[in-house]
């Protein structure tokens, strides 16, 4: 019996999906070679999906769709599906980081992931070295976060940085080069704040590592640490107050928004052919 056989669609909202993908393929008569032939996967991968052993794309949702004849019905589930890319740790700071009104960010080594692009993001999980087709997962659900930045009314981002994230080049010249256009370009975004701490500002508020802050409509504010194997949510008051005095201090020694955009752009300068 093949493993897929035996799937519980009632045990996850992946199963859901994987186990109505299938039924509804076998109910219109589609093999699993011809539905991977239409959308340009291989079977292998196909047969891993309906076996909840990969992670469905947005194309072959939108193709099923179309195909099934089913509205916007896997579409509608695959936002729900990607979180399982997400360690099970970091998903409820998925969550909150979808209901923050106003977030504050400060990254001493990598772009935050809300501005990166897929090619950047793909090199910072590569240098983990793990398996090539989790990568993919993981590129794919942080750009799927990122959804949050285009709504119509988006949460306020403010963005500060170690010089440091500028001068670390992750993936080729031209990876680096359009991750520093990408965060240049969100600067324009009157939501937006972007500001960079240079190497001359010497020791700082932020030396201890990267870490977020949440404000959210409804409860307190939240703290998000990075940690070696896995983050952690902090929502003690005292937590929440040392990390918003710490930002505070960040944004005093940073450079004003517009002269951190002139250091960004003497970063890219360096990586020029």
């Amino acid at each position: 019996m093949a493993y897929a056989d035996e799937l519980d669609p009632s045990a996850s909202v992946l199963s859901f999906y994987a186990t109505d993908l299938r039924r509804r393929r076998e109910l219109a008569g589609i093999s699993q070679r011809d539905l991977a032939k239409r959308a340009h996967m291989a079977p292998s991968l196909l047969n891993k999906i309906e076996a909840t052993k990969r992670l469905p794309t947005k194309d072959l949702s939108e193709l099923c769709d179309e195909i099934f004849g089913t509205g916007d019905h896997f579409q509608r589930l695959w936002p729900l599906v990607i979180k399982y890319a997400y360690p099970s740790w970091f998903r409820p700071y998925v969550d909150l980081e979808e209901a923050a009104t106003i977030i504050r960010s400060f990254q001493v080594q990598v772009v935050p992931g809300l501005l990166q692009t897929e090619d950047y993001a793909r090199a910072v999980f590569s240098a983990r070295r793990p398996d090539t087709d989790r990568v993919e997962e993981q590129v794919t659900a942080r750009m799927e976060r990122q959804h949050i930045l285009g709504r119509k009314i988006p949460p306020k981002l403010w963005v500060v940085l170690d010089e440091n994230v500028l001068r670390r080049r992750m993936g080729s010249p031209e990876t680096m080069r359009a991750q520093l256009e990408r965060v240049m370009s969100a600067a324009d975004a009157p939501s937006n704040v972007i500001q960079v701490v240079p190497y001359d500002a010497g020791e700082h508020a932020g030396v201890a590592g990267p870490f977020e802050v949440l404000a959210l409509d409804e409860g307190p504010d939240v703290v998000y640490v990075d940690g070696f194997l896995q983050g952690q949510i902090l929502a003690e008051s005292e937590h929440v107050r040392a990390a918003e005095r710490a930002y505070d201090l960040l944004t005093a020694v940073a450079l004003s928004p517009g002269r951190s955009i002139d250091l960004i752009a003497d970063a890219m300068k360096d990586l020029s052919p």
